[in-house]
């Protein structure tokens, strides 16, 4: 039995993530931040060592994957696998945290159904939706964690898909007996974590996902 490793990291900041509107599917690039974060994650990873890389058809998992390959010319595979793509918003996506605050303010939003993407917020803009809701409703928007907006997908549709990843991915290893790393999304990696750490939904939708630090895991076989 020998052990081999994932690792896994979110993209650099975008000029989606600066703005502060949702992203989810649109097509972003990184700013200059976007790649110091990158540019660090390159450097913490530089002493590990995989075979293969995973990334999305979005720019900005491809870039950032671009800059951590530098150090690795032992990777000689990329393969692009949109099941570890960021949860689309539907509606949502392109506009801004602000307004969807604002509207949260006038009870706009209909929070059985947008309310868990309040979780793609800082948590400073967190704490002003928690304003405005009282902590009593804000505790209870989670109850949207199978309910998507519309035109998008629910923090469920994502597991689903991520899970049937996971599934791939071990069989992956197993016959090919490779390290491997995966340039993903926040979303990806919270409901990634969420099954690979065995969380409640409760502790995944908590956690704020850095832009420049990878998780590690490791496979027994």
């Amino acid at each position: 039995m020998v052990n081999k490793k994932i690792y896994l990291f979110r993209h650099g900041r975008t000029e989606y993530n600066v703005k502060g509107l949702f992203c989810g599917h649109k097509h972003t690039r990184l700013t200059w931040r976007g790649k110091l974060d990158a540019k660090r994650i390159a450097r913490t990873l530089k002493n590990k060592k995989f075979q293969v890389a995973f990334c999305t058809t979005l720019p900005r998992s491809k870039q950032t994957l671009n800059y951590v390959l530098k150090f690795h010319p032992e990777c000689k595979k990329i393969f692009v696998d949109d099941r570890m793509i960021e949860r689309s918003y539907g509606v949502l996506e392109g506009t801004t945290h602000k307004q969807f605050i604002k509207k949260i303010g006038k009870r706009s939003y209909d929070l059985r159904v947008e309310g868990d993407a309040i979780e793609n917020l800082n948590p400073r803009l967190r704490k002003k939706v928690e304003m405005f809701l009282g902590e009593e409703e804000y505790n209870t928007i989670h109850r949207g964690y199978d309910v998507a907006a519309l035109n998008g997908e629910s923090f469920l549709d994502v597991e689903k898909r991520v899970k049937s990843f996971i599934k791939f991915l071990k069989r992956f290893i197993e016959k090919n007996k490779c390290n491997v790393i995966i340039s993903a999304h926040g979303n990806s990696v919270r409901l990634f974590r969420k099954i690979m750490e065995k969380a409640s939904k409760e502790e995944a939708i908590k956690w704020f996902i850095p832009y420049d630090k990878f998780f590690e895991y490791v496979l027994k076989i």
